[in-house]
């Protein structure tokens, strides 16, 4: 999952999680759609790791909702097992964020990976914004992010 945009240099992310009960489906492993939580989990994870969580966003008058989503699931995760959620941000020259995610299991072997997109939204307004906010610019030359 790559975007063509996307320049070598990338920032990445783990976070690992224990599967809860209630995450679980009648066939004792989770839910296809609780791996959209986990992707959550990783991005927060990113955010707290590279100073870029929502708050940091919103604090900026900013919001980044989702646009894009997408998730392929390979091996099943049960209840008691741990999830290592690898979340790697995409660079790219547009106004937007994008990270893809790789789950394993404890084993090492691939679970589900995926793909989401945000954009920025005027917080108030939910105007989408279609230039690289500044907070953001000046976040992606912290981390030699920027293009030229």
């Amino acid at each position: 999952m790559k975007n063509s945009d996307q320049p070598e240099s990338s920032l990445k992310s783990t976070h690992q999680i224990r599967v809860r009960f209630n995450e679980v489906d009648s066939l004792g492993i989770v839910w296809h759609g609780h791996y959209i939580k986990y992707f959550e989990d990783g991005r927060e994870a990113f955010g707290r790791e590279f100073g870029l969580t929502y708050l940091d966003v919103e604090s900026h008058g900013f919001a980044a909702p989702i646009v894009k989503m997408s998730s392929e699931h390979q091996l099943p995760l049960r209840y008691g097992e741990v999830a290592i959620i690898e979340t790697t941000y995409i660079n790219s020259r547009a106004a937007k964020l994008i990270f893809s995610y790789l789950i394993k299991n404890e084993a090492g072997q691939t679970v589900c990976t995926g793909e989401t997109t945000q954009v920025f939204t005027n917080f108030k307004t939910g105007v989408m914004s279609l230039n690289l906010p500044d907070f953001y610019r000046s976040w992606k030359e912290k981390h030699g992010l920027q293009h030229d």
